[in-house]
């Protein structure tokens, strides 16, 4: 009975638990869903619902005074938007994936799910985020229990073949340009890289005394991470500000092991054919 239970956990079968809440982390029924909410109290995943407000979200295409939007003015602000809270999130660890929902239900509508690599990262943005606005509107976020977004994206909007439109109960997800993508991502990860490098080749506890009051490149403690204000300059590049190597105290390298030549290799070639032929 127990492995029956645990087969049906968050599928169509389950009379018991949401499967909509299990795969999305969002129920168009809300609270008033005949079956149960599993809400997490730790998860590497956060939601922060409605967050992003769409320029055309009475009509898809139209602003508020009924006049035809540019889609490239559309794409425009909606990496504005993505760009503007990824450097915010990134303050408090490492993002896997940063996904907003394109749907058009009550329920979905701007949507932000945000993926930490660690839970600890995701709980440190929870409490930071708690009591803030954006763009004069509360931010509501919560754990969520979506850890695989494969099974909560719609595939047939991937494929531009969704009959549903934009009240799919699937997420329809929102995606940014190629170029924003890398400069994004690839500078988040240069920035772990550093870090577990710096983790790695910690220097000696002798020189960590000599030179705890000297700036030679390694982390300090992220003074963005407590300051809700933002300035001009440290819109962009900020996170790599202190990011030089060491030049004082770090470990010396191994040398990397030395090539055979030409020679030596065309002899452990003859070599192993001999052995084949002899075995074979």
């Amino acid at each position: 009975m127990a492995e029956h239970l645990a087969s049906i956990f968050g599928t169509e079968k389950d009379r018991v638990n949401c499967p909509f809440y299990f795969k999305i982390g969002a129920c168009r029924h809300g609270d008033r869903c005949s079956r149960l909410h599993n809400r997490p109290t730790i998860s590497p995943t956060l939601l922060l619902s409605n967050m992003y407000q769409r320029p055309d979200m009475i009509t898809p295409g139209v602003d508020a005074q009924g006049q035809p939007i540019d889609p490239q003015k559309i794409q425009e602000h909606f990496e504005d938007f993505y760009e503007d809270i990824f450097e915010e999130l990134s303050k408090f660890g490492e993002i896997e994936s940063l996904n907003v929902c394109d749907n058009l239900a009550d329920h979905m509508i701007g949507n932000v799910y945000v993926q930490y690599r660690e839970e600890d990262h995701a709980a440190a943005a929870m409490r930071a985020l708690q009591g803030r606005f954006y763009s004069g509107r509360p931010i509501i976020v919560d754990f969520s229990p979506v850890t695989d977004f494969r099974e909560a994206t719609c595939r047939q909007f991937e494929e531009n073949s969704c009959n549903r439109g934009g009240y799919c109960n699937f997420m329809h997800v929102k995606q940014i340009g190629r170029e924003l993508r890398r400069k994004l991502f690839g500078r988040s990860r240069r920035s772990s890289s550093r870090r577990s490098r710096s983790r790695s080749h910690s220097p000696s506890p002798y020189y960590r005394r000599g030179s705890r009051d000297r700036d030679h490149g390694d982390y300090r403690d992220r003074g963005d991470y407590r300051d809700s204000g933002r300035r001009s300059s440290d819109r962009h590049g900020s996170y790599e500000r202190d990011g030089g190597r060491r030049r004082h105290g770090s470990p010396r390298r191994t040398k990397s092991p030395v090539r055979e030549g030409s020679e030596e290799r065309r002899a452990r070639i003859e070599q192993w054919n001999r052995e084949r032929e002899k075995h074979g």
